[in-house]
């Protein structure tokens, strides 16, 4: 499974990145792409422990069961899924700066390694192991990339 913790996936990441331009037609959503960025951003601070929101009631009754079926490889993220409260994104952002921060938040979690991983749990999925944070982070980045055919 891909995941942050691989630099292979991490350069492809950042390549698929640098093709993103502000005017990219969306695919789906609402988001331009300097908001996708911006959201993507706010995803890794969760990762990173910058944020911790509280869990969600309805992530403590269904997480674990949609946890288990969202962390599968062959299962991509649903289009217009849910945001974690907090992470949605509805201002204008200026997509080259927005990719600057993903990109040194993304060097930020490859260099602190698990060890950096949060263990405040998802407010949605609950606790999650650094390779899950690693993967779903993976995941999320690339939903939001191919949201806009990069």
């Amino acid at each position: 499974m891909k995941n942050l913790f691989q630099p292979a996936t991490v350069q492809e990441l950042k390549e698929r990145l640098s093709h993103l331009r502000p005017d990219s037609p969306r695919l789906w959503g609402k988001m331009t792409p300097g908001q996708a960025v911006a959201h993507c951003a706010l995803g890794m601070e969760l990762a990173l422990g910058d944020r911790r929101p509280p869990r969600m009631l309805i992530g403590r009754l269904i997480g674990g069961l949609i946890k288990a079926r969202a962390f599968q490889e062959s299962e991509p993220m649903r289009r217009n899924s849910p945001t974690v409260p907090g992470l949605a994104v509805t201002d204008n952002h200026d997509l080259a700066s927005e990719r600057d921060t993903l990109c040194a938040l993304i060097d930020r979690f490859v260099a602190a390694g698990p060890a950096g991983c949060s263990t405040h749990p998802h407010s949605f999925f609950g606790h999650l192991t650094p390779d899950e944070w690693s993967f779903w982070m993976y995941k999320h980045i690339d939903h939001h990339l191919q949201q806009f055919g990069v």
